[in-house]
């Protein structure tokens, strides 16, 4: 794990956006963890998670033309990440993100900032049925450019509707790497060295069910 990994999931705790307990999702399992990004509610907090995306983007060796971001979830974040991006390299990459309805004045159109050219990075918070990064897909052709690759905060590295993870049915789906800036591995590592057992023990037990890890 990295240190800006660690950095990330100690913040999140301080933010409330990783909590402990007895969650039930979406999809109707109980989990023993709930990440929640629209805590990060708040212009500091939305700030430093947009740093966090763009270590990543560094660390990973993610280069884009332009960088996009599927309404709604994904406009501040894309907004955010853009911003760091420019902070810590000093060079500009285009943002862009969409309405859900499209715009009948003015410039017309569902899309909001920079032309879709080129290769395209989709920033996002989680994966979890894989409908937003479809949607983004074909608004990204639909525009001419083609989809590189999407960045996600977590991984939670868990079955989605068949054997494999949401995360790695969007990769195989669509062809494309999907890259975050945690996974549920390293916040089990973070918890191991923090010698939280028992929320290190309701993880695993839940991932001897659902994950893939």
């Amino acid at each position: 794990m990295q240190p800006f990994q660690a950095e990330f999931i100690e913040y999140a705790l301080q933010c409330g956006v990783l909590r402990f307990g007895d969650f039930t999702l979406k999809s109707g399992r109980h989990s023993p963890y709930f990440f929640n990004t629209g805590l990060f509610d708040t212009g500091a907090r939305l700030a430093k998670l947009g740093e966090f995306y763009a270590k990543t983007m560094l660390h990973e060796g993610i280069k884009a033309d332009v960088l996009y971001g599927p309404a709604y979830k994904g406009i501040p974040l894309v907004c955010a990440a853009a911003m760091a991006l420019a902070r810590e390299t000093g060079e500009e990459v285009p943002f862009a993100f969409n309405r859900k309805e499209a715009k009948d004045h003015g410039e017309g159109g569902s899309l909001v900032g920079a032309p879709l050219t080129g290769s395209v990075l989709i920033v996002d918070d989680v994966i979890t049925a894989g409908t937003s990064v479809r949607e983004s897909v074909d608004i990204i052709r639909a525009a001419g450019a083609a989809p590189s690759g999407v960045l996600i905060t977590l991984d939670r590295q868990e079955k989605g509707r068949g054997e494999l993870s949401a995360v790695q049915e969007v990769a195989n789906q669509f062809q494309l790497p999907v890259y975050s800036i945690v996974t549920l591995r390293n916040i089990l590592e973070f918890l191991q060295k923090a010698n939280r057992r028992t929320d290190v023990e309701a993880i695993r037990e839940y991932q001897s069910r659902f994950g893939v890890l």
